[in-house]
């Protein structure tokens, strides 16, 4: 099948351009495609979804980064439950954002398996192979190689909530045994990932009211795997302003190293303290 010439700056990958514009966006991360051949990096510090997702050696290499960062920042040590907590939200947060941000800006959805991506976090890197990716119906990319049409938004949305169950569901079982945590608390860290994660490049590329209306339809609070809805709702500022909030799904356990500063999206944080915090952030 020819490519229309409408495809410039396609044919390496459908999601160039949204990966491109996250890193603008949020520098901390950058995210490299890997070309069939090319073999993800190996040592210095990168460790492959895969190997999370076994739950051996390099999930423990893993989880002491952030042992060692919670002994530094905060002089004391966390339960190892909280350590893996923290871990998980360091990769589930970034690796949503592979799916998420390509859909956000150009309704398009990759899969994404465990043997597709791996990690550097020190460095803030992620590295993944695309062979596959969903799309609507007028999008040109849909005659790229590895496309799958769709025929609506919803379609799309649910394209969405499979490939992020693909890649994080594996995961999540590596990370089980270190955590005091069932499968329900587990999928509800996965809603609130996906949520949080988008909701925050969405907010630095200026379209956070549009993020926040895509993700209530995204995740409307009865689908599964995933437990809890994106959940947001507003509260209004001394000057009358509206301030956006949400109430997450799970605890990032946050409050176990520092009980008097809880996160504004915990739902132990009530309302006044919310608005304060809010308000003084803007």
């Amino acid at each position: 099948m020819t490519v229309p010439s409408v495809l410039p700056g396609l044919l390496a990958s459908p999601v160039t351009g949204a990966y491109a514009r996250l890193t603008e966006a949020f520098p901390a991360l950058s995210i490299h495609q890997l070309t069939d051949g090319k073999q993800p990096p190996v040592g210095g510090g990168w460790v492959s979804a895969v190997e999370l997702a076994a739950g051996g050696p390099a999930l423990d290499t893993f989880l002491a980064w952030d042992e060692a960062q919670v002994l530094r920042d905060h002089g004391r040590r966390a339960r190892p439950d909280v350590i893996a907590s923290f871990a998980l939200h360091r990769y589930a947060w970034p690796a949503c954002l592979l799916i998420t941000v390509p859909w956000f800006l150009h309704r398009r959805v990759v899969r994404v398996p465990v043997e597709s991506v791996s990690f550097q976090r020190a460095l803030g890197r992620m590295t993944v192979r695309v062979h596959e990716f969903a799309c609507l119906p007028d999008d040109p990319a849909a005659a790229l190689p590895g496309a799958r049409v769709v025929p609506d938004e919803e379609a799309l949305r649910d394209e969405v909530r499979t490939a992020v169950a693909e890649h994080l569901g594996p995961v999540l079982e590596g990370f089980a045994p270190r955590m005091r945590r069932g499968r329900r608390a587990l999928w509800g860290m996965a809603t609130d990932e996906i949520v949080e994660g988008l909701w925050y490049v969405a907010h630095l590329l200026g379209e956070e009211r549009r993020a926040m209306a895509e993700l209530e339809l995204l995740l409307p609070g009865a689908t599964k795997p995933y437990v809890g809805a994106a959940g947001f709702r507003e509260l209004t500022g001394p000057g009358g302003e509206s301030l956006p909030t949400r109430d997450r799904a799970s605890c990032c356990l946050f409050y176990t190293l520092r009980p008097e500063d809880t996160c504004v999206t915990c739902p132990r944080t009530c309302d006044d303290d919310r608005v304060r915090k809010l308000a003084a952030s803007v």
